[in-house]
């Protein structure tokens, strides 16, 4: 950052180039050498879960240091290769059945062998909301491209709620991925059509005033219960102050950062190009107006079945995973692992 006397507003420039999207924060809007300029950066996690493995030979760079060549999977990074880090030699030592690879993927920790007595952990991305989301409307957000249509007993004796999430916010609670990018969309911005600064404000007075009621009824209730059910209730006030305060927060940050314009999704595209285009954008904007910053993303479930006959390969997923060292398997799996990153890319 050059260091000057220039102070340039957003809304100073958004005049100049008769534009009427909102920016990202540039250096030229920081007063100079101002605390804001001189602040730590903002920390955030993103994490991106992929199915049924990798072909790995065709994944890991032959070569360490800056000048590694790209793998055919990891070719679509080209344009941001300056930016990757591709870090050989970990392991999660844990083995067996395709629930644990994403029960344990960010915990390290196998989950017990039940259907109905849930044992996971809390994940490394829970972990992070809760001092990360400390600062945004949101503590985390959970989205997926595939529903969580399992249930019951998924793989080997273990519950499908081991196979459709990889976030968990303590041992019995798992977080569900929200698949819909209209409903993630209502989630993030709001059960407005787009993203303008009218619509949220209208949005936000109306939440407001349902809070302000369901808080007088409260206290007025509060007095005829017994100590079980105020420990309850003083539960779900907890809740309510937190709702109130991801509203004063979006207040605060609609009047200083307008939201870039934002049509609300109508769902889900039936491509699943576009339907991860799309995720992804909502990711990035979420980031990008710092609604939240810890989000976890499954591209697909393990045991997935999807097919993608887009890119060549009309067989299931999951079955052509399991390649036996069949090159033709093997080319296929290549192709959908180098989709996966195109799409990250």
């Amino acid at each position: 950052m050059f260091i000057t006397k220039m102070s340039l507003s957003r809304r100073q420039l958004l005049r100049g180039l008769g534009a009427t999207i909102a920016l990202p924060l540039l250096d030229a809007m920081v007063p100079a050498l101002s605390a804001f300029a001189t602040a730590k950066p903002v920390r955030r996690l993103g994490l991106v879960y992929t199915p049924n493995g990798v072909i790995m030979q065709n994944f890991t760079p032959a070569t360490t240091g800056r000048s590694f060549e790209l793998t055919p999977i990891l070719k679509p990074l080209e344009p941001v290769r300056d930016h990757v880090l591709v870090l050989s030699g970990l392991a999660n030592n844990v083995r067996g059945s395709h629930a644990i690879s994403s029960a344990s993927w960010l915990t390290g920790v196998a989950p017990k062998k039940s259907v109905t007595d849930l044992d996971g952990r809390p994940t490394v991305d829970q972990i992070a909301a809760e001092h990360l989301g400390q600062h945004t409307q949101l503590a985390s957000l959970e989205l997926g491209l595939e529903l969580p249509d399992f249930a019951g007993e998924c793989d080997g004796g273990y519950s499908c709620a081991y196979t459709n999430t990889v976030s968990w916010r303590d041992a019995t609670t798992p977080l569900p991925m929200e698949t819909d990018p209209r409903v993630a969309f209502e989630r993030i911005f709001g059960d407005g059509d787009s993203t303008s600064t009218r619509v949220r404000s209208v949005e936000l007075e109306r939440d407001r005033s349902i809070l302000d009621g369901v808080t007088r009824d409260a206290a007025t209730l509060q007095k005829a219960l017994g100590p079980g059910d105020r420990r309850k209730l003083a539960q779900f006030l907890d809740a309510i102050r937190d709702i109130e305060r991801r509203i004063q927060m979006a207040e605060q940050q609609s009047a200083e950062v307008p939201l870039p314009q934002f049509e609300r999704p109508a769902g889900v595209p039936d491509r699943f190009d576009d339907h991860a285009k799309l995720m992804f954008d909502l990711q990035v904007m979420a980031f990008q107006c710092d609604l939240t910053r810890v989000i976890t993303f499954m591209m697909g479930k393990e045991v997935s079945n999807r097919s993608y006959p887009e890119i060549g390969v009309p067989e299931p997923h999951h079955a052509t995973s399991h390649h036996q060292n069949d090159p033709d398997n093997i080319a296929k799996v290549t192709k959908i692992d180098t989709l996966h990153m195109e799409m990250f890319a």
